[in-house]
Formats: structure tokens, sequence, C-alpha cells
């Protein structure tokens, strides 16, 4: 090893290329040993960011005190296991399974170079990285977008269901599509009516920890998910992650149902209007309700999808000429109201007009559970009066979504309206319509 003892080392460290592994002690005597990664830009003066054997990033404040050795070689990380010998077994008769990435963090690794995390480009790159995936049978992996989550647009929607459909056809038993979490559930309800006749499992997984992370959930998720791909009672579109703090409980949720609930925890997702479908439990599958059955047709791609409509999020002080200018040139409005569908009746007028002019306008709620209902109070009636559709227990981004797919299949405005109150693939619960009340 090669060491300083400089009484101000920062212009030697900060010279050091990436990669280069270093043990760095403070004049307490602690002690850090990792390599260099790139200056955050976030960072301040004189820190020296080191990722630690661990795993984990740091930042060091480097001034007088400081000591510091370098290392033969590059520090100890998380690096891939390594690739499963040629003539490992593998399970025969079981189900293939495609796998999709789109990018995201579960589709990412850590770059030995910087330090950081990048995409994964290849079959051959992921089962480096997850050598186990297909223990259990074949999987095949293709990547379809190469994206941070909040990147994907929804005119990528039909893209993914295409290539969902395709994998069918090529005689996939299932589907696995890895991607980012922060827009999975969008994505997940997009596939749930773009492909409503599976012949088998649609799920999607995400992970909330980056693979450089002693607790990343990435590996588990994916094998959990390749899991419930094989399975024979499953014909819909479902989401994958954790369902706890356990490693070995995930949570099943419905394409139509599922939404991200905490930035960070890898039980982030739930289902907050009835719950998940069902649980895998150490590998077995078990069922709250029963999924939509596999279709024994081939899978079809139900497009397309119109953009022209959009999601508004109400809130105390949006003024009606905000709303309005929104609104303005959209052929659809999904209002994600307050409480049981509201919205302040300053906002009439411009409803009316908009519904006069031929804007589909549909009300959801802000709550996390429970049901939109019109006939509680007054402003709801006026609201229904101004011609604004009720949308019972759906998510916003669901109905969002769906408003989307609606007017990509319909011209006339009531049979839009009629097709977003209808229940499909589970996104509403069965309810008596409104003019049953009347």
């Amino acid at each position: 090893m090669t060491g300083s003892r400089a009484e101000d080392p920062w212009a030697e460290l900060r010279a050091l290329p990436m990669g280069q592994g270093v043990e760095i002690t403070d004049a307490e005597g602690r002690r850090w040993v990792g390599t260099v990664i790139p200056h955050h830009e976030l960072s301040g003066d004189r820190i020296l960011q080191l990722k630690l054997e661990s795993g984990y990033n740091v930042g060091l404040r480097i001034g007088p005190g400081i000591s510091y050795r370098l290392q033969p070689r590059p520090a100890p990380t998380l690096a891939p296991r390594e690739p499963p010998p040629a003539d490992r077994p593998r399970a025969r008769g079981a189900q293939s399974v495609t796998l999709l990435t789109t990018g995201g963090t579960i589709a990412s690794r850590v770059d030995y170079e910087t330090g950081g995390v990048r995409p994964v480009k290849s079959e051959s790159e992921l089962f480096e990285f997850y050598p186990d995936l297909d223990a259990d049978g074949p999987v095949h992996a293709l990547p379809v977008f190469d994206r941070l989550s909040e990147n994907i647009v929804p005119e990528d929607w039909p893209i993914l269901a295409e290539a969902v459909r395709g994998s069918f056809a090529a005689g996939s038993h299932g589907v696995v599509i890895a991607h980012g979490t922060d827009t999975l559930g969008f994505t997940a309800a997009a596939l749930s009516y773009l492909l409503p006749r599976l012949p088998g499992p649609v799920v999607l997984v995400g992970a909330q920890r980056s693979p450089d992370r002693p607790s990343s959930d990435g590996r588990s998720n994916l094998r959990a998910a390749i899991r419930l791909a094989r399975s024979s009672e499953v014909g819909e579109v479902v989401a994958v992650m954790h369902a706890g703090l356990s490693d070995d409980r995930f949570a099943i949720h419905r394409g139509t149902r599922v939404r991200k609930m905490h930035a960070t925890r890898r039980d982030a997702f739930h289902s907050p209007t009835d719950g998940p479908l069902g649980y895998i439990d150490e590998g077995a599958v078990h069922w709250r309700r029963p999924p939509i059955a596999p279709h024994p047709g081939p899978a079809v791609v139900d497009g397309p999808l119109d953009p022209r409509g959009a999601l508004l999020w109400f809130y105390p002080g949006l003024s009606p000429a905000q709303a309005e200018g929104f609104a303005h040139d959209r052929k659809g409005i999904v209002l994600a109201g307050t409480g049981l569908g509201h919205v302040a009746a300053t906002h009439l007028d411009w409803i009316r007009r908009a519904v006069d002019r031929g804007t589909v306008v549909a009300m959801t709620s802000q709550c996390l559970a429970g049901a939109v209902d019109p006939y509680v109070y007054a402003t709801g009636r006026d609201l229904v009066r101004a011609g604004v559709t009720y949308l019972g227990d759906m998510l916003p981004e669901t109905a969002y979504v769906k408003l989307l797919w609606a007017l990509g299949h319909e011209r006339d405005v009531e049979a839009v309206r009629r097709r977003l109150a209808t229940p499909t693939g589970g996104d509403l619960s069965e309810r008596r319509l409104p003019e049953e009340f009347e």
C-alpha cells in the first residue's frame, strides 16, 4: 500500500481516479475503506465520495488530520454472483417466462468504475447479475425501454402491450415486466385495459432499493414475480412487491387497484380500496380472492389510447380560471376531488361549459379508500346536474388511464361515460348506478 500523512491531503485525494480503492483515517482514528466514486453535485466543498465495503455511499470532509492509504486494488463491493456453470441442472417441463425490462432500479446494476448504478442492457448481463432466475424453468429476457419510470409516457404503453402480446405468441406461459416503481401503478392499469384477454399472467415488478445496497429487494421481488408468472390460475395484469418486513412474503396486487404508498419502504405498494388479491409466502401462492382466469384464445392488444385526457387534482386555492385553462382543448378530465367527490362550487360554471362543448368530466376521490358519492351533499348533486360522471372507488390514476383508453375507443360522449363507469378488469366495485337512486 501507499499512503500519505500530508497536513492537508485534499489535493491528492481529489485527483484519485474513479474506482480507486482507498483507506481514510481521521484524527480520532475512525476508519473508512471504499472506492472513489464521482463527486455528488449536491455535496459541499472538500467532500470525497466513497462507496464503502458494505455497499453504502458516504461523503467524507477532507481536512487537516486526515490520512489515507491507497489499496492495491478496488475495495470489495456488492459484486454480482459468479455466472452459473453451464451444466447446472435446470427444471424440465416448466413453463417458459419472458422478462421484459423497461429500466428502473430493478433492471440496474453497480458500475464498478464509478460506484453508481446503470441499466442492464442485455440478457447475458441480466443473467450475470441474477444467475438463478431460470432455476425453475426457462426465462428469456428482452429489453423494451431503458429509462426511469417517471419518463414513461402514455405512448409507451401500447408498445409494451405489443411486446407482451408477442411474448405469448412466441410461446411464453407468462410475462414479467421489470419496471421503475414511481409510475408502475399507471403502467399496470394501462396494460390491464390494453390486454383484456390474457392466456397467462402478466406480472409487473420493481425494486425500492438499488442493487448496490445490502437491503436491495430486486432479486427477491423478481424471483417471486417469475414464480407467479408460471401460474396456471392467473389471466390478468398484476403487480408483485414485498408485503412487509419479511424477505419471503410478497403481495399480489391487481393492476387496476395498485398504488405506491411510500417513497422508500420495500412494502410501499398497496391496494388501498380492497387489499391484495393474495400473497406469496415462502414460494407458495395463497389467494384472498380468485384472480381473473386465463383466456383460452391468444392475447390481443385493445388499443388505441387517446392522449387528450388529463388528471386534475383539486385543492383549496385552485381558481376556476386555472382549472378551465388546464381543461382547454382536452377531450376528457378526471377530477381528483375531496372526500366523497367534491370541488368548490365556484368551479361549476367552467365544468358546465366544458361538458357543453363535449368534454367528458369524471370524478374520483383523493382519499385512499372508499368511494365517491354525489348524493350525500348538495355539492355532489350540483356536479351531477352539471354533467360530471362519478366513478365509485376507482383510483384517480386508474381513472386517468381508463379515460385515455375510453377516448381511444369511442367518439360519442355518452359512450365514453358509459365505458368509464362500467367495471373493467376489477377497477371498480359493483355499485348501483346513480339513476337507481333517483
